[in-house]
């Protein structure tokens, strides 16, 4: 990384003259082949994801986050009233396009405009979505959004023990910042935090990665893929993790 000096001659920063707030993100649409994510809606999402995480009979989607299980759609309804309704966290449905059901939930958080960063959090993939194509078509639906209204800097945060979440950043292109330790309490559990990041420099050669890999010809007859986005992602980490 490339850094400046002052008068005194101390390493400061590199420059960035035009640099402008990013815009913060709206309650758009963000349409896909495979899936639109919409703003949250309880009345319109909570019963179709309720039913979708059902299949998670042992509610492993959970364990990393600070809600739930819901023992009832109307616990989980409430709770998206309360919670779900505000501009940061800034929830969406992903909403599979073949069916029109909710099968997903994903958020932008910690957004700062004014600093160009933003958060992409509050994951939870039923088992209808996992390891679909519309799981990375909606993470890269979110990312291309937040560098398309300017922001600089894209984050992912994880419980360090969540491995599945850790490998899922890795893949996804976002390099491993570090763990910081005893960062939060969750459940009454002490949480470790484990940082992944990309930065708008490295935004062009991820999304040409996304759209590699997103494309029709990329898979067989029975929906094989034939190059892994790993290894499309790979060269541009700065960092595994």
């Amino acid at each position: 990384m490339h850094s400046s000096t002052n008068l005194p001659e101390q390493a400061i920063g590199f420059a960035v003259p035009d640099w402008k707030p990013a815009a913060h993100p709206t309650r758009d649409v963000l349409t896909g082949h495979f899936c639109n994510l919409e703003p949250l809606n309880s009345a319109r999402h909570a019963a179709d994801l309720f039913s979708a995480n059902a299949l998670d009979a042992e509610s492993k989607n959970w364990t990393y986050l600070p809600y739930g299980p819901f023992d009832s759609l109307s616990s989980y309804r409430s709770w998206m009233d309360q919670f779900c309704s505000n501009s940061d966290p800034l929830f969406f449905a992903i909403v599979s396009r073949t069916t029109g059901k909710a099968v997903g939930v994903a958020s932008y958080l910690r957004i700062d405009p004014t600093n160009g960063s933003i958060e992409v959090g509050h994951l939870n993939f039923s088992p209808l979505m996992q390891r679909t194509p519309a799981a990375t078509e909606a993470m890269w639906l979110m990312m291309r959004e937040a560098f398309a209204l300017g922001f600089r800097r894209y984050e992912w945060k994880c419980n360090a023990l969540n491995m599945p979440s850790r490998s899922a950043a890795k893949r996804l292109g976002l390099s491993f910042e570090g763990v910081f330790r005893q960062a939060a309490v969750v459940k009454g559990c002490n949480r470790d935090t484990a940082w992944y990041a990309t930065v708008d420099k490295e935004w062009p050669a991820l999304n040409e990665a996304f759209q590699q890999w997103l494309s029709p010809a990329n898979f067989d007859d029975n929906g094989k893929q034939r190059v892994s986005l790993s290894k499309l992602t790979e060269p541009i980490l700065v960092r595994g993790g």
